[in-house]
């Protein structure tokens, strides 16, 4: 399948201020091309005190191979992306590769910040089937823990969080790691997958506190940005209870009060133990008399 360059120029635009940050400047080849298409794929490379990285755009994925040094990127390079890029993206796609990526090369490149972590943290306990059957509801940390079972790749993340702070702070948790990884999965649309991955939410949304349907409603699926290409794919997936307030949430979002809140979402005071939570954008709506809202346990 022939490649779309104007994606991949379009990407390494927007990539160029995320490699000069970590020092990062082309390798031309031996033909002194700073991108290479051929055989329909595109690869450009960098290099700096720091490594080499290649970058290729092939069937509708982009990767990213990291090596010691530009003369290793053939041989021994060690690949540390690889996101989705169909033939049909938007620059809004473009734009969520090139987030993935410069994520990537600050976790990498970016100044080591020591944490201190507190050993005797344990894991919160979850919330077992027979305990929802006897009347208990599913929490944030439950919905975290059955989403590692979706996404193994997460579980280290979700250890992490729990050893900082000494507790679960699950809208810390989801915004950084639990939400791109749903939403990257959705983009994907695997049925295998989509199956998994929304018989989980499904069953936890139904028997959630309301903290815990917020988060899925919410801080999750309101992520899909009321697209109604993907809003429709979930439908397929969604069960009876969870669409109508999904559906509402994303629509609230793209209205202006939806947009503040969620900007007040995206910059929280600094954490501080304890402190309560200020109403969140489903208790909004539902105070608003928001349609298909579920109702209050």
């Amino acid at each position: 399948m022939a490649i779309d360059t104007s994606k991949f120029k379009l990407l390494l635009e927007q990539l160029d201020a995320a490699l000069k940050k970590h020092g990062f400047e082309p390798e031309p080849d031996a033909a002194g091309d700073r991108v290479t298409f051929a055989d329909n794929e595109a690869t450009a490379c960098f290099s700096s005190d720091k490594g080499a990285l290649k970058i290729r755009y092939a069937n509708e994925r982009v990767e990213v191979f990291e090596a010691e040094d530009a003369a290793s990127l053939d041989g021994e390079a060690k690949r540390i992306v690889v996101s989705l890029l169909p033939a049909d993206a938007d620059a809004r796609d473009v734009g969520y590769v090139v987030g993935e990526i410069g994520e990537t090369m600050d976790e990498r490149f970016g100044e080591k910040v020591k944490v201190t972590k507190k050993p005797s943290a344990k894991a919160p306990q979850t919330v077992s089937k027979a305990a929802v059957k006897n009347g208990s509801f599913y929490d944030p940390n439950t919905l975290a823990s059955k989403l590692c079972l979706v996404f193994p790749e997460l579980r280290p993340a979700y250890k992490d969080n729990i050893a900082v702070y000494g507790e679960f702070l699950s809208e810390e948790f989801f915004v950084k790691y639990g939400t791109p990884r749903v939403i990257e999965a959705i983009k994907e649309n695997h049925p295998q997958t989509m199956k998994k991955l929304f018989q989980t939410l499904n069953e936890i949304y139904e028997d959630g506190t309301n903290d815990t349907q917020s988060l899925i409603a919410v801080t999750i699926l309101g992520e899909l940005d009321n697209d109604q290409i993907l809003l429709a794919r979930c439908v397929d997936y969604m069960s009876e209870t969870m669409a109508p307030p999904v559906i509402e949430v994303n629509k609230f979002l793209a209205t202006s009060a939806g947009k503040k809140a969620k900007k007040q979402l995206l910059d929280p005071p600094p954490y501080k133990p304890k402190k309560k939570k200020k109403p969140g954008i489903l208790s909004q709506m539902m105070a608003g008399g928001g349609a298909g809202m579920p109702p209050t346990m």
